[in-house]
């Protein structure tokens, strides 16, 4: 028995302006219109004997990870998840995953740890990889897989085995170190990609990290579990979980753990950890260029380019990285990919909402779209999808007009409740309690216009809600 176990955390800073707090790298599409997400929840899904799929989250990001595991899912696999209230780094999610799957399928179970960012392009190498790494977990051993390097990369972390035993990790090491490391053929890339049994790797993590286990078992006691047919989700309150240590797996186990075997592979692998990374994964034209969306180029040479909403013009310009989104652009020569980390730290230190946010933004009901805003006003585009309803609120700070454009509307407002067809409008004074709800078949679409003195999206009291947000 089997589960991948897909961990989706991070903030994917190096690939802001795309990656946000919010819609973070896992959920990038590439250009087969495929998410890292998606590719990750495929690739687990198509090893035998798989009976779920594990996902550890952030809890504000589940109905969009449901969301996209809905677009693939035509198996109908179960997918169950463990929902953190915050990040606490890949020891605290591996440690719960482990529990709770010991707990429900017994200590023989394998998990096999998936990075929900991660790109494999050969997918008969990586299960063939996979039955070896099984294997090798059923005699106990955690077993790590290591890439065959191309390149004395120095961005990664290596992985040095002897004799085909494993010997050490290596963290990430200079230019000369790396090309050294890649000379002497006993070296790979450490994946982040791991096979055990959980049994396995809870009594290591009692010998290694008890603070960890201890305070993630108390998480998992106090959780809140909900269930249906194919989706249980556990709530980590924040209260407990906030004690467990921040960790990752490497510094908690693997790089103190005896007990380590290495599959040496070479599957097409990247972490696509910049823009670098993501450009070289499309076919260039003949002088060297890619281009995303719609691009106008003129004497232009090795650059990437992407623009999501726009016409963007290059002219005259070498080894440059251009993209551009809604509300923010990138430009970076492709030797200082690594450091747009800087930019989103410092948008993030100066509570930017280019951080955090893109224009439009997903709800569980659907999503909005910031059209315009000023000093006392915001324009909104809202979409609510087929059945979904916003939650019963009320804001203090600000009024609300709303203006059906598509579909039909049944709205509370205050102690009313009324139908709205397109061409109609509601107007909703602050202090209102009110509600929107698509009864029809077909998305309905209307534009919210918002006046008052405060207008930020904190301005909210929930009193019911269909998502667990009360």
């Amino acid at each position: 028995m089997i589960i991948p176990t897909i961990l989706c955390g991070g903030a994917g800073s190096r690939l802001w302006p795309v990656s946000r707090e919010s819609q973070p790298k896992p959920f990038i599409r590439l250009t087969d219109g495929t998410s890292l997400l998606q590719k990750a929840f495929l690739r687990g899904a198509s090893i035998r004997s798989v009976c779920e799929i594990l996902t550890v989250a952030n809890k504000d990001l589940i109905y969009k990870v449901q969301d996209n595991y809905n677009e693939v899912n035509a198996s109908n696999i179960k997918t169950n998840f463990i929902l953190e209230p915050f990040g606490r780094n890949t020891a605290a999610a591996v440690a719960s995953a482990a529990l709770k799957i010991e707990e429900e399928y017994g200590p023989d179970a394998v998990m096999l740890v998936l990075a929900a960012d991660h790109l494999i392009t050969d997918q008969a190498a990586f299960e063939e990889a996979v039955e070896q790494a099984v294997k090798l977990s059923l005699l106990g051993k955690i077993v790590t897989f290591g890439i065959k390097p191309h390149a004395p990369e120095t961005g990664f972390g290596y992985i040095e085995v002897a004799n085909n035993e494993f010997v050490r990790f290596v963290e990430k090491p200079s230019s000369r170190e790396a090309e050294e490391y890649v000379n002497s053929g006993r070296f790979f890339w450490n994946s982040g990609i791991f096979c055990f049994k959980a049994s396995v790797l809870i009594q290591e993590m009692k010998i290694y990290c008890p603070d960890v286990l201890c305070s993630v078992k108390e998480s998992l006691n106090n959780a809140r579990l909900i269930n249906d047919d194919m989706c249980a989700r556990i709530e980590l309150r924040p209260e407990e979980f906030s004690s467990v240590p921040d960790i990752s797996i490497d510094y908690a186990v693997m790089e103190r753990s005896s007990n380590i075997a290495v599959v040496p592979c070479d599957i097409g692998w990247s972490d696509i950890g910049s823009w670098a990374a993501f450009g070289s994964l499309g076919e260039p034209d003949k002088d060297g260029n890619i281009a995303e969306g719609e691009v106008s180029l003129h004497d232009v040479k090795n650059c990437y380019i992407r623009s999501e909403s726009r016409l963007v013009g290059a002219v005259g310009v070498d080894d440059l990285i251009i993209v551009d989104t809604a509300d923010a652009l990138l430009v970076t020569n492709k030797n200082s990919a690594q450091d747009v980390k800087h930019i989103y730290s410092q948008l993030k230190a100066n509570n930017h909402q280019t951080y955090k946010l893109h224009r439009t933004v997903n709800r569980p009901w659907g999503a909005y779209t910031v059209l315009e805003e000023g000093d006392r006003f915001k324009i909104k585009r809202i979409v609510v999808q087929p059945g979904q309803s916003l939650s019963l609120q009320m804001h203090y700070h600000r009024s609300e007009h709303w203006i059906v454009v598509q579909g039909a509307a049944i709205v509370i407002n205050g102690d009313r409740e009324i139908f709205v067809s397109a061409n109609e409008s509601t107007y909703i004074p602050a202090g209102h309690k009110h509600r929107l709800t698509n009864p029809g078949v077909v998305d309905l679409i209307l534009i919210e216009v918002q006046s008052g003195e405060y207008l930020g999206e904190d301005d909210i009291v929930r009193f019911e809600d269909n998502y667990g947000r009360v």
